[in-house]
């Protein structure tokens, strides 16, 4: 292991809010924010180059310096060398799949697929042990880019009520609005409220069996959290993104990945607890290398911008920072001009909450095929995102049949606790 220091199905409201958790867990109170670029982004043409490999492993792409000798990122990454010793980056994990919604799946939940079950991902299991802050939900996911197909990113057996409220649209876009904070149509908050009172007949209805009771009480939680959330002023006050200036605008980035992580930061900041910023069209079995000019960038711009303001606002020791994605791409460049999924080999960014500054652990072998020396797991990132925010890993939960379910089966990356 090579270890280097300098000193990351989305609802509507009408599902995703339907109950109130009671917070579970004592202690700080801590947020993430997860950086989802789904389809596998690319580890050997960003963060783990390899500038000594054949051309036709190592691309089109020149390599840089980072902050941190003997490091290089490539020429895309520009910001993400001058500010290593900001964050931490693992290039020793090995996602153990290569399919895509299973990947996201693992991923996102640190736990193998189950056909007969469905494990609830980081932000659910948040929602569920830490509850409401504000009116706010607890759980946000940014964009509609986690696939469903294997239920990724969704609170399984915790229920329906933990989903995350997912907000689709373009942030950066002027015409931006989030559906659903704002009632449709024009519609009134008064005549909001007496749909409200009239929903409120549903009490009404038998409950014959305990499946049933279950369900309709989800469902009047929902009720009593809905008109909260749609007239709150905090609610609005928080994705009201022409309320920041300019000057942090620019920082970000105007496009649609800058101003989702701006977003986010304003969303942590106003009360919720989990924030998934989710970004499409990482998968580039074609055209890997023009389309990763399109796409890095933004990343590249955005991410060390979130960092930096989360420190200046004295969030850092308060809010994990973690970029993921579904597992890296093949070293051989295609017919096709792209890199195919890679099962073995890819990598995660994080910041935030003890995790050290200006660190890169491990790294993968010559032609960026497997990792080299130690690795680690979906499982132990899981572990590790769970106990920086203070959520005990021998936490269980009781499936639909009764049965208790363990959190999580991995441990802690020691180099990433600090």
């Amino acid at each position: 292991m090579q270890v280097g220091s300098l000193t990351g199905f989305g609802l509507s409201l009408e599902t995703a809010l339907r109950a109130q958790a009671e917070s579970k867990v004592s202690g700080p109170d801590l947020s993430c924010i997860l950086i989802w670029t789904r389809g596998g982004t690319s580890h050997i043409d960003s963060i783990d180059p390899k500038p000594e490999a054949n051309a036709n492993i190592r691309g089109e792409f020149s390599t840089i310096s980072t902050s941190l000798p003997g490091v290089q990122f490539t020429e895309l990454m520009p910001n993400f060398a001058k500010k290593l010793g900001t964050f931490s980056l693992l290039r020793n994990l090995n996602p153990r799949n290569g399919s895509h919604s299973v990947a996201d799946a693992i991923m996102m939940s640190g736990r193998p697929l189950n056909p007969t079950i469905t494990y609830p991902c980081f932000g659910s299991v948040v929602a569920k042990e830490r509850g409401k802050r504000t009116s706010l939900p607890p759980f946000i996911q940014i964009g509609s880019e986690v696939d469903r197909r294997e239920r990724a990113g969704l609170a399984g057996y915790l229920g329906i009520e933990h989903n995350p409220f997912e907000v689709p649209g373009d942030p950066s876009s002027d015409k931006f609005t989030v559906r659903d904070v704002t009632p449709p149509g024009g519609l009134s908050l008064s005549r909001f409220e007496q749909r409200r009172k009239a929903l409120k007949l549903l009490d009404t209805l038998p409950r014959k069996s305990e499946d049933n009771a279950g369900a309709l009480e989800a469902t009047d939680k929902f009720y009593e959290n809905a008109f909260e959330v749609i007239s709150s002023p905090q609610t609005k006050k928080a994705f009201d993104l022409t309320a920041e200036k300019d000057q942090t605008r620019d920082a970000y980035g105007r496009h649609y990945f800058g101003q989702s992580c701006l977003l986010a930061r304003r969303l942590i900041e106003s009360g919720a607890r989990f924030v998934t910023v989710s970004d499409g069209g990482w998968d580039t079995h074609s055209s890997n290398f023009t389309t990763l000019r399109k796409k890095l960038p933004p990343v590249d711009q955005a991410m060390p911008a979130l960092i930096e303001d989360l420190l200046q606002r004295g969030l850092l020791e308060t809010t994990l920072v973690v970029w993921m994605t579904d597992f890296g791409r093949t070293p051989v460049i295609n017919a096709n001009a792209g890199r195919d999924h890679s099962s073995t080999a890819s990598y995660i960014c994080m910041a935030g909450i003890g995790t050290p500054s200006g660190t890169v652990i491990g790294g993968t072998d010559s032609t960026g095929t497997r990792v080299e020396g130690d690795e680690y797991y979906a499982h132990d990132v899981a572990a590790t995102i769970y106990t920086k925010l203070g959520i005990p890993l021998d936490t269980s939960h009781v499936a639909p049949d009764g049965r208790p379910i363990w959190l999580c089966e991995g441990a802690p990356i020691r180099e990433l606790m600090g």
